[in-house]
């Protein structure tokens, strides 16, 4: 089976706390050049769900990116994602396989050594690991890992490792050398004055060694 390729810049749309619509801020990641988004509305029901993820499965495809769902196999495989991340507390990789067929890609978010055990027996396709930094874009977020959570997960598995929480493009390229495949970002661009503009800047330092 080929090894999965995970684009550097893992772009998450979550408006947070600014209110700007998912669907805009999607499509701006993707004019800035992100080439993967995952679609992670917490709090939405599950029509608004499905119509935003309508939405972003067509932009997606129209500029060649991947687009994955957050937690929800039923509404991946309604709207033709690609795939599925799921959390600790979502359903076992095992039924999103089952819901959305074998070619569908499936991520699983870590952020300890038992977890990630737990996570690598299951047979992702890729893991991620975190959080990294601090962060403000999850409730009750769990106190910063540093890059030696990225550094040891690496050391561990020769899956794509995405790393997550309060990355930055000035921190990102110092997670990459740590071992990361890809580098998600939420609160750095969604919050940004300019969408796009930020995820250039992100796409633009992940391209760089740290010094």
């Amino acid at each position: 089976m080929t090894r999965l390729r995970l684009p550097a810049l893992y772009a998450i749309v979550d408006p947070l706390d600014t209110g700007a619509d998912p669907v805009r801020l999607g499509q701006a990641m993707l004019d800035g050049g992100a080439r993967l988004l995952q679609l992670r509305l917490k709090r939405a029901d599950t029509r608004v769900l499905v119509d935003v993820g309508h939405a972003l499965r067509e932009a997606t495809r129209r500029t060649g990116a991947l687009f994955l769902l957050n937690d929800r196999p039923d509404v991946a495989r309604a709207v033709a994602a690609d795939g599925v991340h799921l959390g600790q507390e979502d359903v076992p990789a095992a039924v999103a396989r089952r819901v959305l067929g074998p070619s569908a890609i499936v991520g699983i978010s870590t952020h300890d050594h038992g977890e990630l055990t737990a996570a690598l027996a299951a047979d992702p396709d890729y893991v991620a690991v975190g959080p990294v930094y601090a962060t403000g874009s999850k409730e009750a977020a769990l106190p910063p890992r540093g890059l030696a959570i990225v550094s040891a997960a690496r050391r561990r598995t020769a899956l794509p490792l995405v790393a997550i929480g309060g990355i930055t493009a000035e921190t990102a390229a110092a997670v990459r050398d740590a071992g990361a495949d890809s580098v998600a970002m939420i609160g750095a661009l969604v919050r940004a004055p300019e969408v796009a503009a930020a995820t250039r800047t992100a796409l633009a330092a992940l391209a760089r060694p740290s010094v």
